[in-house]
This record gives C-alpha cells, structure tokens and sequence, in this order.
C-alpha cells in the first residue's frame, strides 16, 4: 500500500495546476567508488531508496567510478541527451572529485553538473556523532572523564592536501560537538595513520580513545581502522538517514548555483 501510495504521489507530481506535464527534473547520479566488498554495495543501494523515498519523482541512478557495476560511463550512457546532476558518495577533495568523474562527464552526451562531495558539513558530523554514541560513546561525562576522552576520525586519505583540508573540517567540527579533541587519521595516502594519532593522543594523557569510522560503507580500510581501536569504534557512516539528506542538498545546491550563474545545465 505504501509502495502504491507513493508511485500516485509521484505521478501527481509530474503534473501541474493546469494539467499539463512538468518537465522531468534533472536525474540525481549518486557517484560511489566502487568496491570488492559486497557489504559497500548493499549500503550504497540502501542509501539510494532511502533518497527515493525522500524524494518522490526525483530520478535516481547509480554509476561507479571503478570495481562495481554500473560504471558511471554506462550510467550516462543510459541517460543519453538528458539533464543529470552527479553527487559523489565521496567525504572531500580529490582527484577522483577534480578529475576522474568531471572527465567522465565531460566524455558523455548527457547534460551534467558535478556536484560538491558530501564533506565537509554539519550533517555528516550529526552521522558521526550518532554511531559513536551507538557504540558506546557517553553524551554526558563527568570533567575527569572527558579530560581522559579523545576521538580518531579515521580516513581513507589521499594525497590531495585539500582532501586533508576537508577531513581536518570535520574533525574541528566534531571536537566542537563532543567537547573533546579529535584527531584526523588515515588508512592510506597520508599521515598520520591511526596508531600515529591513538599514540598521540596517549601522550597528552588521552587513554580513552574512541575511534571514528569517516567512510560512507563497511569494507578493508573501515574493518583495519576499527581494529586499531584502543576502546571503541563506531560503525561507518552508511544508511543513516542524514546521509540520503545530505545527498539531497548536495544536488539541491548543484541546481541552486546553476540557476544563478546560467540559463541551463552546463553541456559537458
């Protein structure tokens, strides 16, 4: 019946006051890495319903930069000459973000926009904030437990300063949120790892380490950082529902900015 339900109201959508048919809205591609682990691909199609059933009438497609199928050439492909705006399931800057999937576009018929990836922002840090306090994480602390409390926001890193710029972003933005310090570390790519910044942190007195898992599904690099963990650690980003809000407001502020700087959609 909700299934039902939802279809008519998507289907009245389409139509306006005067009954005539709306144009179509310009399809939302959420833009995943890919992986071997098929735990990230059930998330990511999870995700992907969940922006669905926030946003009835709103075309949504799956494309892969790499590992998982449907590649996102074959995602544009599909959508031949139409309007599609590209929100990478991606946490900062990088050369996938400046490079790989703007090159992708450009390559298609489609008309695109590239949206921004998904961090840094406040509600990536409301996602943060809820798996640490799922796994153990205590809102209320006493003054000696939080002068003894630390977290580790753990990354995939990459060798694009800015991605540490924007990983350093949500790190200031969750010490804010819990009232303790929070460290950026990474699996790959860049320094310092997390074993560097749990060792740190046991340095200037903080023996209560929780770590943080800053990637959008479980798999490799999630799974390793976890086991680093001196005390707790929270479980990825996944499903939970500010993800599929803040990919809504990724392509809203995509559409948003090309209604003020030009006409139409920019031709890739």
């Amino acid at each position: 019946m909700n299934r039902i339900s939802s279809q008519l109201a998507t289907q009245l959508g389409l139509v306006s006051l005067d009954g005539r048919r709306r144009p179509e809205p310009p399809a939302l591609v959420l833009v995943a890495h890919g992986s071997r682990d098929p735990r990230t691909l059930s998330t990511v199609h999870t995700l992907i319903e969940r922006v669905r059933e926030l946003r009835p009438g709103l075309p949504v497609r799956l494309g892969h930069i790499e590992l998982n199928e449907p590649l996102l050439p074959d995602t544009l492909a599909s959508l031949g000459t139409g309007e599609a705006v590209l929100v990478p399931l991606l946490l900062s800057r990088g050369y996938h973000v400046k490079r790989d999937i703007p090159e992708m576009a450009a390559a298609a018929r489609a008309h695109t926009r590239v949206a921004a990836p998904l961090g840094p922002h406040p509600l990536l840090v409301e996602t943060l904030h809820a798996r640490l306090v799922e796994a153990g994480w205590r809102t209320r602390m006493d003054d000696t437990t939080r002068r003894s409390s630390a977290v580790v926001l753990a990354a995939a890193g990459s060798r694009d300063p800015e991605a540490a710029i924007d990983t350093g972003r949500t790190a200031h933005l969750l010490a804010k949120r819990l009232g303790v310090p929070v460290l950026p570390a990474y699996a790959s790519a860049a320094t310092p790892t997390v074993d560097t910044a749990i060792r740190a942190l046991a340095a200037r007195g903080r023996d209560r380490v929780a770590v943080a898992s800053y990637f959008t599904a479980p798999g490799l690099f999630a799974t390793q950082c976890a086991e680093a963990a001196p005390w707790i650690a929270a479980a990825p980003l996944g499903t939970h529902p500010a993800m599929a809000r803040l990919v809504l407001h990724r392509y809203d502020q995509s559409l948003a900015t090309a209604m003020t700087t030009e006409p139409a959609l920019a031709s890739a």
